[in-house]
Parts: structure tokens; sequence; C-alpha cells
């Protein structure tokens, strides 16, 4: 079965940087786009960026770019977010989802918390 599972987030205080990593399984992970989104306390659930199944083509929310690199390895099923610059207003469950034909799967998330 399709599994996603987030690691990497923290606590981190601004300005400050993470990386997360989003392990895929259960499917052939280098023909799927991947997508990073997240949810902050009492928001909706957004979305950060794209990442098209080859990885030359990117796609970020105006609040990530210049700030957030995404990047995948086929090779190793992986995904990553590289977060720099980081602002309390990142703070958010961050979460890789892959939408398929019939059904989209989320990971678990991780929590991402930016404070001084």
């Amino acid at each position: 079965q399709v599994q996603l599972v987030e690691s990497g987030g923290g606590l981190v205080q601004p300005g400050e940087s993470l990386r997360l990593s989003c392990a895929a399984s259960g499917f052939t992970f280098s023909l799927y786009a991947m997508s990073w989104y997240r949810q902050a306390p009492g928001k909706e659930r957004e979305l950060v960026v794209t990442i098209t199944s080859s990885g030359v083509s990117t796609n970020y929310a105006d609040s990530a770019k210049g700030r957030f690199t995404v990047s995948r390895d086929n090779a190793k099923n992986t995904v990553y977010l590289q977060m720099n610059s980081l602002k309390p207003e990142d703070t958010a469950v961050y979460y890789c989802t892959v939408a398929m034909r019939f059904n989209a799967y989320w990971g678990q998330g991780t929590q991402v918390t930016v404070s001084s």
C-alpha cells in the first residue's frame, strides 16, 4: 500500500533552516509528481510546492518562493523540502502528498515550529 513518511520537522528560531524528507513506498515513485502542503493552526491546508516526476519542473506558492527548495531522489524514493530563512508564519504541520488517478495519499505530517 502507498505510504508516505515525513521527517525532519522541529523547533527552530526565525532565520534558521530545516530540511524535511518524505520517504515513499508502495508505488512507482518516479512516475508521480509530489507535493508538499502545510496546515497552520486554525487555517486551511495550503499547497507549498509541487515537483514533477522527473524533478525538472517545480511550482512554488508565493510564500515559499526564494526561501524553500524542493528536490527529489527517485533512486531513494524520497522528496525533500529545504526551508531557509524560516519565519514564525511558517509554523505548521507539513505534509507530503501524491495524487493518483483515483486517490490522493498523504503522510502523517511533521511539525515545524518557528519561534524565538
